[in-house]
C-alpha cells in the first residue's frame, strides 16, 4: 500500500512529466516542478503548519505546545469578540464547503481513484458532519460539495515528495474551500489548521492517503473518515487526546479528557483518571474507521467559531 522511504528516494531520481486531467473546475495546462524545489520534504517529511493523522502510530499532531495553544486560544478570541455577534454568533454558525480533489497518480498512472469513489467520499463526509454516525452524533451544519476534480501524473508528487511546492500550483479556491490531495504516503492524513490560512494560504488543506477511500485497500481504514478526521483538523479541531490527561485537553469540554490515543477500538478504554471514558467513538481520536461515529456539541460549536474566525 505505501511506498518506503527508501524507494521514495530512489523514485525521486526519476519525475515523470506532470501532466493533468480536469472535471469542473479551470486550472493550469501544465504543472511543472521547480528546480529549485527538488529534494524539498523528502521521506514524507510534514510541513511545520500541518497537522497529522499518521497511522494511528505516535504522536500525530503538529507538535502544538501548550503555551501556543493558550495563544491561538487567545487569538480567536479577540477576532471573535470584534466580530458581530461575538462568541454566540460564531458558535452557530454554519457552512456548505466546496471541495476540490486532487488525484495525485504516479508517472504511470498508479494510485488513481474512481469518480464513485471521490462521490462515495463526498457523501461519508456529509454523513459524519451530518450527524448521520450513530446515537449522539452531532449534526454540525457544516455540508460539502464536490466542486471540481483533477489528477495528475507525477511520481514525486504522488509521492507527497515536493509537496509545499505541488500545493501551491495546484490549491483552488479561497479560505473556505477544502483542497484534499490523493497521495500514497507513510501516513493516512495530514491537514493544516485554519488559523495557519492567514500565512500559508497556498498549502491549505489535507492530503489523504488515497487508499483510505471508500473501497480502498487500506485495512480498518477504508471507509472514507480518514478525510473526516483531517477535515476536523482543518476546521479547527485537536485530537480528543491533545495535551494528555489534562483539563485543557483539546478545548473541547464535552470530550472527557484522554491520557493517550486509541487503536482499534475497545470499548470502556480509561486513560485518564479525569471524569469520562475515552472518546473513541470520536472522529478526532484514532480508532478504525468502523469505530467512529460522532461529533460533540463542543466540537461543533468550536469548528462554526473557527470557521467564523479564520475561514468566513
Amino acid at each position: 500500500m505505501r511506498i518506503s522511504d527508501t524507494l521514495r528516494l530512489a523514485a525521486a531520481a526519476t519525475l515523470g512529466a506532470a501532466t493533468l486531467t480536469i472535471t469542473g473546475l479551470a486550472a493550469p495546462a501544465s504543472a511543472q516542478v521547480p528546480a529549485s524545489d527538488s529534494g524539498c520534504l523528502q521521506q514524507g517529511a510534514a510541513d511545520p503548519a500541518d497537522a497529522a493523522r499518521g497511522g494511528r502510530a505516535g504522536l500525530d499532531h503538529r507538535g502544538i505546545s501548550l503555551e501556543q495553544q493558550r495563544a491561538i486560544e487567545k487569538r480567536t478570541d479577540r477576532i471573535l469578540a470584534n466580530q458581530k455577534g461575538g462568541h454566540r454568533a460564531a458558535a452557530a454558525l454554519a457552512a456548505s464547503v466546496p471541495v476540490y480533489v486532487h488525484v495525485m497518480r504516479d508517472a504511470n498512472g498508479n494510485g488513481d481513484v474512481t469518480a464513485s469513489q471521490i462521490s462515495q467520499q463526498i457523501a461519508v463526509l456529509n454523513n459524519s458532519y451530518g450527524g448521520g454516525g450513530g446515537s449522539g452524533a452531532v449534526d454540525t451544519g457544516f455540508t460539502f460539495y464536490l466542486a471540481g476534480t483533477d489528477r495528475y501524473n507525477n511520481t514525486q508528487w504522488h509521492q507527497d515528495l515536493q509537496s509545499a511546492s505541488y500545493r501551491s500550483q495546484t490549491r483552488l479556491g479561497g479560505a473556505n474551500a477544502l483542497n484534499i490531495w490523493l497521495v500514497d504516503f507513510s501516513y493516512l492524513g495530514i491537514a493544516t489548521f485554519p488559523w495557519d490560512y492567514s500565512s500559508n494560504p497556498d498549502i491549505d488543506g489535507i492530503r489523504v492517503q488515497y487508499t483510505s477511500l471508500p473501497g480502498g485497500s487500506a485495512t480498518n481504514y477504508n471507509y472514507g473518515e480518514t478525510a473526516t478526521h483531517e477535515a476536523g483538523h482543518w476546521l479547527g479541531l485537536y485530537h480528543t487526546f491533545q495535551g494528555g490527561c489534562t483539563s485543557t485537553n483539546d478545548e473541547v469540554a464535552d470530550t472527557p479528557a484522554q491520557a493517550s490515543s486509541t487503536s482499534g477500538c475497545p470499548e470502556g478504554r480509561d486513560s485518564c483518571s479525569l471524569p469520562g471514558l475515552d472518546p473513541i467513538h470520536n472522529y478526532m481520536d484514532y480508532s478504525y474507521d468502523t469505530c467512529y461515529t460522532m461529533f460533540t456539541s463542543g466540537q461543533s460549536s468550536r469548528m462554526s467559531q473557527m470557521w467564523s474566525a479564520y475561514r468566513a
